[in-house]
């Protein structure tokens, strides 16, 4: 197993680790409902620097990037973001990621585009090979190829989230970041160390931002330090990736490998919202059709009405019996007190408020469609 720059502080505050995306990773550390508390009420920390990064230049690199995913990224200025997704040619999805517009091409100035995508540890190497793929010269130079560069090892990520987590921070900074903008980053000094982009693209729903920043001369346990320091007289945590996941799932936001694969496509996900038909990109034709006839299934977010816990790969079934879909995610809301699940069934049964039974062990229990964020 592979360990991030924090993986000695995690064992030091007694976490529970195990493998996750081939690194040893923090699960817990005072129990997942207590850290899930405090993202939603306070603030809280999660090391998240698993995740990939990938930087590409040149005059090419929005062109490359357009083709490649499935939203529009020529929208983003310098400073902006966006979330997207990488379709395969089938029109399933090789993985979900976050574009960052560092610099947009403007060569009268003589600048040319930076981006930085951001990826889900699982599949750093697949994603680089995807886009590596079609980072292909055209005939006659109009298009050459991109420069790409993999900076996931190298990278430090950390997620403070929380509706007191800016506040907390912005006495290590003179950016300002209380006033950052949902999806826009900036880049600075942070706790005495330079070139650090603080973001706020969020995957917990509770506010927060995103820091990200090379490992080089002890920055990041100085990093990691200063943050808990300026935290501590808040109440400020640690928190593991158990309690990332029931925040995102209370949101209803998709976990590549759960929620979404290379078998599902954006537009039954329930993310036609990043699937832009302005331009050219892989698998168009394929997600027009579909969204042309309408989806055969639905990813749909459902709550529990009897007594059980929903996991992935349970089979959803109709008032008959009859199997309708499948579970794809489940736990008990640590914020709402119920049993709350995503799932994608037949899309007569997608409808908010429809009845629909998940097989648990060998009971059918009931369920019903319910809007998204959960309430």
């Amino acid at each position: 197993m592979k360990n991030t720059p924090f993986t000695d502080k995690h064992i030091a505050l007694g976490a529970k680790m195990a493998e996750f995306a081939g690194y040893n990773m923090p699960i817990s550390y005072t129990g997942i409902n207590d850290e899930h508390a405090a993202v939603r009420k306070n603030a809280g920390v999660f090391d998240v620097s698993h995740m990939g990064e990938f930087i590409l230049k040149g005059e090419n690199a929005l062109d490359l990037i357009q083709r490649v995913t499935s939203n529009d990224a020529a929208k983003l200025k310098a400073g902006q973001a966006q979330y997207s997704c990488l379709p395969n040619e089938q029109g399933g999805i090789v993985d979900d990621l976050l574009v960052y517009c560092v610099e947009e091409n403007n060569l009268l100035a003589g600048k040319t585009g930076i981006y930085m995508l951001v990826v889900n540890a699982s599949n750093i190497e697949k994603d680089w090979n995807w886009i590596q793929k079609h980072n292909l010269p055209i005939a006659g130079g109009q298009r050459g190829a991109v420069e790409m560069h993999n900076i996931s090892d190298k990278t430090c990520l950390l997620a403070i989230q929380g509706p007191n987590a800016t506040k907390i921070l912005q006495s290590l900074t003179e950016m300002d970041i209380l006033n950052l903008k949902y999806y826009t980053f900036t880049k600075g000094k942070f706790a005495g160390v330079d070139n650090v982009v603080v973001s706020a693209t969020g995957y917990t729903g509770a506010g927060g931002v995103e820091i990200y920043f090379e490992d080089k001369d002890g920055s990041a346990e100085q990093i990691w330090d200063a943050i808990f320091a300026a935290g501590a007289p808040q109440g400020m945590k640690p928190v593991g990736l158990g309690a990332r996941d029931t925040l995102r799932l209370e949101m209803g936001f998709c976990l590549y490998g759960n929620d979404i694969d290379d078998t599902t496509s954006p537009i039954e996900a329930g993310l036609g919202w990043i699937t832009k038909f302005t331009k050219e990109f892989i698998a168009k034709e394929v997600f027009e059709k579909q969204k042309a006839a309408g989806p055969e299934k639905k990813l749909v977010g459902f709550e529990m009405i009897e007594k059980g816990i929903p996991r992935q790969g349970y089979e959803i079934k109709d008032f008959s019996g009859e199997t309708i879909g499948h579970v794809t995610s489940g736990t008990q809301s640590p914020s709402l007190g119920k049993a709350i699940g995503m799932g994608y069934v037949r899309n007569v049964f997608a409808a908010i408020d429809t009845d629909i039974y998940i097989k648990v062990r060998d009971k059918l229990l009931q369920a019903k469609v319910a809007k998204l964020p959960f309430s």
